[in-house]
């Protein structure tokens, strides 16, 4: 039976977590949420650094002026789902 590095472990942390506050922001987005409401500025401050390198990919759409799809963040979501799945492939590979 071979058990799994730390580092997946690890790995499927730092991911999951950055997956879990750009679903948020995702949410929130769509919903209309208030800016003015510290969990939502606290969740659009925080994952302004992992949308960084994907913003304005692709335009943001707004439905009835009231909720905003951000495709770019949907695209952020995928890209980091994938990095971190090549990532623990990586891992488990070089750990043979």
């Amino acid at each position: 039976m071979t058990r799994k590095p730390i580092l997946i472990y690890v790995i499927n942390v730092i991911f999951g977590i950055a997956q879990l506050i750009l679903g948020l922001r995702i949410i929130l987005r769509l919903f209309g949420a208030n800016q003015a409401a510290p969990f939502v500025q606290w969740i659009y401050e925080t994952s302004s650094p992992l949308l960084y390198p994907f913003e304005e990919i692709f335009p943001t759409h707004s439905l009835d002026g009231t909720f905003v799809i951000e495709f770019s963040a949907l695209f952020a979501v995928l890209i980091y789902s994938l990095a971190g799945y090549f990532l623990t492939r990586a891992v488990l590979f070089f750990n043979k």
